[in-house]
């Protein structure tokens, strides 16, 4: 089975929600600007969104300063088990085509889950390089310092954010612009055996989209 059968539509943020709480690792929704999902006629079988970083030192480091309102993140992707081999890079290719507009786009494979982006090896993403380990405050409900009230300790619940692998992808007439203006060092793909983490808990799917 091909995972050409399924088809690429702009969903309402909202129909992420279920997905990305239930069934994503990271069981908390992010900012999202872009939101996509996987179909098989009326079921939804994925979801991917985009959105804006917290943090605005990585929207300015990417290209520079100039450049620094064209920087998203694409913070989510999560599909269902038991689908064809190739529908992961057919669904985030699908999704990028989809956009019109010049956009500058980070995602990161987190090493710490086992991660290490052949999804966006496989549709010619830019790698550049690992972030630096780090603590922040964290909570174990995997909530870290910006996501909760700043009066809470900040000398405890210290939680270790493990490196992550960075992928950039240019869109647009831009797009060369861009490529001129990268900060980071391209450097060859990282490979490993990857970690899968159990997403089979079953949605309920509303049929509303736009």
């Amino acid at each position: 089975m091909s995972a050409k059968v399924y088809e690429v539509r702009f969903i309402d943020s909202k129909e992420t929600y279920a997905w990305l709480l239930n069934k994503h690792y990271a069981k908390r929704i992010p900012s999202i600007s872009y939101s996509f999902g996987l179909f098989d006629s009326v079921e939804l079988k994925g979801v991917l969104t985009i959105g804006k970083p917290a943090s605005p030192n990585l929207c300015i480091g990417i290209c520079g300063i100039k450049y620094k309102d064209y920087v998203y993140e694409l913070n989510r992707l999560c599909v269902s088990d038991g689908l064809p081999k190739n529908t992961l890079s057919y669904f985030v290719s699908k999704c990028l085509k989809k956009i019109k507009e010049n956009m500058i786009i980070v995602s990161y494979a987190d090493n710490g889950m086992g991660h290490h982006g052949y999804i966006y090896q496989a549709t010619n993403w830019i790698y550049t390089g690992q972030t630096k380990e780090r603590t922040d405050i964290g909570l174990d409900d995997g909530t870290h310092s910006r996501h909760y009230s700043k009066d809470l300790d900040k000398k405890i619940n210290r939680k270790k954010r493990t490196s992550k692998y960075r992928y950039v992808y240019f869109i647009g007439k831009m797009k060369n612009e861009f490529m001129n203006n990268l900060n980071y060092k391209i450097e060859n793909y990282p490979k490993g055996n990857n970690s899968r983490y159990d997403s089979s808990k079953n949605i309920l799917s509303q049929t509303y989209f736009i």
